[in-house]
């Protein structure tokens, strides 16, 4: 009886353990999230690629299938238009669900386009889902995507 009672008092010991990994891991996807922000609206192309794992797929409506090349061939002829300029808001994260070395976001991205010359302004709501994956060093990237434009 008494060693049914340390193991649980054990048990309890651990227990908060996971709790504060999936805080910090939350906090570290949140801080990754504004970083890429930060790069793409400087328009850092040597940066814009650093949240996405090499093994990245991804689906938005309407397209194909892409990959981690697609994406960041995309980001940086982006950045590299100067008929238009890119901009997005910090993403609106509605959760983050932490499962061990993977976690689950679901989010709301805010594009908005602005023709150079012009004082058209494009606004495009993306929500989608991502999948991140720590890696080696701790941080975390994202490995699968999901969205669409609302």
């Amino acid at each position: 009886m008494r060693r049914a009672l340390a193991c649980l008092g054990l048990l309890a010991l651990l227990a908060p353990v996971p709790a504060a990994a999936d805080a910090a891991a939350d906090r570290a996807i949140r801080a990754a999230l504004e970083r890429w922000t930060a790069d793409f609206n400087a328009g850092r192309a040597d940066r814009v690629c650093a949240l996405f794992s090499p093994e990245l797929r991804y689906d938005y409506r309407g397209f194909q299938e892409r990959g981690f090349e697609e994406i960041c061939d995309l980001l940086k002829r982006s950045l590299a238009d100067r008929t238009r300029r890119f901009s997005y808001r910090p993403p609106l994260v509605k959760e983050v669900i932490v499962a061990g070395d993977l976690a689950v976001v679901r989010l709301v991205w805010t594009l908005t386009v602005r023709p150079v010359g012009s004082s058209e302004v494009f606004v495009s709501r993306e929500p989608g889902m991502d999948v991140f994956r720590r890696q080696p060093d701790g941080g975390w990237k994202i490995v699968r995507y999901i969205a669409y434009e609302e």
